[in-house]
């Protein structure tokens, strides 16, 4: 059980990416099942997810078990998708969840029905009565009541709604915010920052005129620092309800206007659960009840639980005639293969497009509006952006492994166990991996588990395969080690490994060269480029030699 600790909302910020528990509590059900959730289980989980290929990074070195507790404690059981007493077991929906089946109206399901307070988050007596919502269903509430709503907005205005009565309030507030911004003199971010500060300022009033300024991580207790830090968290827990939300399939994202909006497509169903839940946070006393409550998967009902709904939504998507002795079951898997079909036609067009160089302008904005800064999620945009490039680029089948919604826009970067891009070449392959990390967290984060992904792939194709490596900016650690890997045999990596670093204008600069020589690049060119590195690095005097050549050469890669 935990406390309410802050005076505005709370969101699961762990994992960053719903999609990220699903191999998590795989190796929970696997491993775990029916053991007791204690201090040995909590190291043992987190070493098992630590040897495994899903997981990137070996936990906190000072506290494994909080690590394993960071992990599980937080949306997997708030949500209801484990339940840790007497002893570890999936619940029903988590069961779901990992089976890959209609993992957007699951968790929809689960975020619907996450409440403040509940058995499992406590509110302290002093906040007497601040925390009476379901978060989840107030922010839909918000985006549908308003049309769109940006990053700012929910993070001011969405964090303050603590109850289910404030949300009148809250929509006030957010018109007078947009009247007042389209009068403000000066930037935009000046005119953000002083609201922001005024905002937490009147939330924490009373701590601050209290002297209770000091935050649990420092021994600042100056007014700049408990501000800044108050600032900070409600930023986290807006990014992570962006995402979860986002993950649903429900709302849609403004990467530029760093906005979300109801999918049109979606708007009959959001209005059904608006409609249709009871805001009232239940069961707040009793764990037994509300444990039996989260753990339904019957509830709440959603638009297309109805029969005679989904027999419309079937009929709407497919433009057939369905037979009314479906089971509902079976008219859901219809729905989700229909839309499925949907989607990969949009994609199949994409891909002919980027071939035919029709996007080329936009692809190149794109990667600009990244160089920038300028949109909500550049990591994914970068992924995204670059399979784009490289199927434009060159003829090989190329697939990346991240995520994308109904119509075709990406959702969420590739899981932890595989390259962001898969190429294939016919004879060889190709794996790619983008980041936007720099400095030493660059070759921290990216550098083993860019040569374990390759090694993987090796073994997946059967044959050779290398990989490039696109950042921004390519650390000096990195270098060195792509460069090693070039020299030495490693049985564990599939023998050599072929890792390209290529800063991100590179990368652009070899596209545009794609672009301008009137044909498409054939496997051997690509492949070309690849064998050069290997030349090189056999007679490089260090590994800046190599790179300064690898870097002429994708200069002039046609």
């Amino acid at each position: 059980m935990a406390y309410l600790k802050s005076k505005t909302l709370f969101f699961t910020t762990s994992p960053r990416s719903p999609l990220k528990m699903i191999p998590e509590i795989e190796v929970l059900d696997k491993y775990f099942d029916g053991k007791v959730w204690n201090t040995d289980t909590q190291v043992e989980f987190i070493k098992k997810l630590a040897d495994g290929s899903d997981f990137e990074g070996k936990g906190s070195a000072k506290d494994m078990a909080l690590s394993a507790r960071d992990r599980i404690t937080r949306a997997p059981k708030a949500l209801g998708f484990v339940d840790l007493k007497p002893t570890i077991k999936l619940t029903d929906s988590g069961k779901k969840l990992i089976s890959g089946k209609r993992t957007e109206e699951t968790l929809l399901r689960q975020l619907l029905k996450f409440q403040l307070p509940s058995p499992y988050h406590k509110e302290p007596e002093q906040f007497n009565g601040l925390f009476g919502v379901k978060p989840y269903l107030e922010m839909f509430r918000l985006i549908y009541e308003l049309g769109t709503i940006s990053f700012d907005e929910l993070m001011i205005f969405g964090m303050q709604l603590t109850h289910y009565n404030k949300f009148d309030s809250v929509v006030a507030e957010i018109k007078q915010f947009r009247r007042m911004k389209a009068y403000a003199e000066g930037s935009y971010k000046m005119f953000r920052g002083k609201y922001l500060r005024t905002q937490v300022e009147r939330i924490y009033k009373n701590d601050i005129d209290g002297g209770n300024t000091q935050t649990r991580e420092s021994r600042d207790a100056s007014l700049e620092k408990f501000v800044r830090t108050k600032a900070s968290n409600m930023r986290d827990y807006a990014d992570a309800c962006f995402r979860y939300l986002r993950a649903t399939g429900m709302v849609e994202i403004s990467q530029r206007g760093h906005s979300l909006s109801i999918m049109p497509e979606k708007k009959r169903e959001v209005e059904f659960f608006l409609n249709s839940i009871d805001r009232k946070p239940v069961f707040v006393d009793d764990e037994d009840e509300y444990k039996k409550y989260l753990f339904d998967m019957s509830i709440p009902v959603l638009y297309s639980d109805d029969r005679k709904r989904l027999i419309k939504q079937v009929t709407e998507v497919t433009g057939k005639e369905v037979l009314i002795t479906e089971t509902t079951e079976h008219l859901k898997d219809m729905l989700e293969d229909a839309i499925l079909s949907k989607k990969t036609a949009i994609i199949t067009k994409q891909i002919a497009d980027l071939k035919e160089y029709k996007e080329y302008a936009d692809v190149m904005n794109t990667f600009d509006d990244i160089k920038k800064n300028v949109l909500y999620d550049a990591p994914l945009m970068l992924e995204w952006n670059t399979w784009r490039a490289m199927t434009m680029l060159d003829g090989g089948d190329i697939k990346a492994n991240l995520k994308l919604d109904d119509k075709g826009q990406p959702m969420s970067t590739a899981a932890g166990n595989m390259p962001d891009i898969v190429c294939d070449y016919g004879e060889f392959g190709v794996a790619v991996e983008v980041t936007m990390q720099l400095g030493q967290k660059q070759y921290e984060m990216e550098g083993e588990p860019v040569s374990r992904h390759l090694a993987k792939l090796k073994k997946e194709i059967g044959k050779d395969a290398y990989c490039l490596f696109i950042a921004p900016k390519i650390n000096e650690s990195c270098i060195a080690y792509f460069y090693a890997l070039h020299t030495v045999n490693i049985a564990f990596y599939g023998g050599q490994s072929v890792i390209i670093p290529l800063e991100l204008d590179v990368f652009i600069n070899m596209v545009e060269q794609s672009y301008k020589a009137g044909y498409v690049p054939n496997p051997e060119q690509v492949k070309r480029i690849f064998d050069y590195s290997l030349e090189q690095a056999k007679t490089a005097t260090d590994e800046n030699e190599w790179y300064a050549k690898i870097k002429e050469k994708a200069l002039d890669w046609l």
